[in-house]
C-alpha cells in the first residue's frame, strides 16, 4: 500500500488534505481537458455529500488506523468491504444477489485471508479504525450506486473529492486545536512521493474507474472486485521487489482470482429466491 510508506511520516490528519489536494488537481485537469462542466443538479448535490463518507470518513479513519497496524492487516480488513456491501445493498437497495454470486463472495473472501494473512499482534484500535472505515466505505458504494445516474463520471468524482478535501481540512484545523501536528521538515522524499502517487493513482483516478464501473454492475458485484486488490499488491511485491511467496499465497490469489471471474460471468443472471 503506497499510503503505508507516506503515513510512517506524516500523521493521518495531516496525510489525507495533502493527497485529497493532489486528486483535485488532477481531476480538475482532466476536466479541463475534456471540457466538462459540473452541474449542481439535485443528484450531483446528493453524490457530493457521499464524498465526506469516501474518501473523507473512511479514508480519515483508515489512514488512522494504518498507522497502527501492519499493511498486511489493513488489506485484511478491507476484505470486509465486499460482505458489508452485500449486506448494506440487500437493506438499502433491496439487491436480492444470485446464489452462484454470493458464494463468489464468500469464497474471494477466503482466499483474500490466504493471501494477507500473517500471525501476529495488532493494535485494537487500529483494527477499530479501520473496519470503521470500511463501514463507511461501502456504504459511500451503495448510495453512489443509487445516485450515480445521469452525471458524468468525472464530475461526480471531483465534486466528492473536493468535498472530502473540505472536510479534512476541517479535521485537519480541529487536530491543531487539541495537539501540535509532527513538523514536515523531516518528511523524506519517498514519503512525499508516496503521498502524491497516493493522491492521484488511488484518490484520483482509481476512484473514477470505480464510478464508471459502478454504471455497468450492482453495487454488490462492484464491492466484489476490491478483493482484487491484496492479489495485485502481493502479486506486485513479487515482481517488483522480489519478495517470495508462500504456497498458501498463491493458492489462495488463485481462488481470489476465480471467484471474481465467477462472479463476473454471473452478472445479470437471475438471483435466486
Amino acid at each position: 500500500m503506497i499510503s503505508k510508506r507516506a503515513v510512517e511520516e506524516i500523521e493521518p490528519l495531516t496525510l489525507l488534505p495533502l493527497e485529497l489536494s493532489v486528486s483535485v488537481a488532477v481531476l480538475a485537469f482532466a476536466m479541463l481537458v475534456r471540457r466538462v462542466r459540473v452541474g449542481w443538479s439535485p443528484e450531483m448535490r446528493r453524490l457530493s455529500v457521499v464524498g465526506v463518507l469516501n474518501p473523507g470518513l473512511a479514508y480519515a479513519l483508515s489512514l488512522a488506523g494504518l498507522a497502527r497496524v501492519e499493511a498486511s492487516v489493513s488489506v485484511l480488513l478491507w476484505a470486509l468491504e465486499p460482505v458489508l456491501i452485500l449486506a448494506i445493498a440487500f437493506m438499502v437497495l433491496r439487491d436480492t444477489v444470485a446464489t452462484p454470486v454470493a458464494l463468489c463472495a464468500g469464497a474471494a473472501l477466503a482466499g483474500v485471508v490466504l493471501v494477507v494473512f500473517q500471525p501476529g499482534h495488532a493494535s485494537g484500535l487500529g483494527i477499530m479504525l479501520t473496519v470503521a472505515g470500511v463501514a463507511a466505505c461501502a456504504v459511500y458504494t451503495v448510495l453512489s450506486s443509487r445516485y450515480l445516474i445521469e452525471a458524468t463520471t468525472v464530475s461526480a468524482v471531483f465534486v466528492q473529492q473536493v468535498t472530502a478535501l473540505l472536510f479534512a481540512l476541517a479535521l485537519f484545523a480541529g487536530s491543531l486545536v487539541v495537539s501540535d501536528p509532527r513538523s514536515l521538515a523531516g518528511v523524506s522524499a519517498t514519503a512525499w512521493l508516496s503521498a502524491v502517487a497516493a493522491g492521484a493513482i488511488y484518490y484520483g483516478v482509481a476512484f473514477w474507474f470505480y464510478l464508471a464501473g459502478l454504471r455497468g454492475v450492482t453495487a454488490a458485484v462492484a464491492g466484489l472486485f476490491i478483493n482484487l486488490v491484496p492479489v495485485f499488491g502481493i502479486t506486485a511485491s513479487h515482481l517488483v521487489l522480489g519478495e517470495r511467496l508462500s504456497a498458501r499465497q498463491w493458492i489462495g490469489a488463485i481462488v481470489v482470482i476465480a471467484a471474481v471471474a465467477g462472479a463476473a460471468f454471473n452478472i445479470g443472471r437471475p438471483a435466486s429466491r
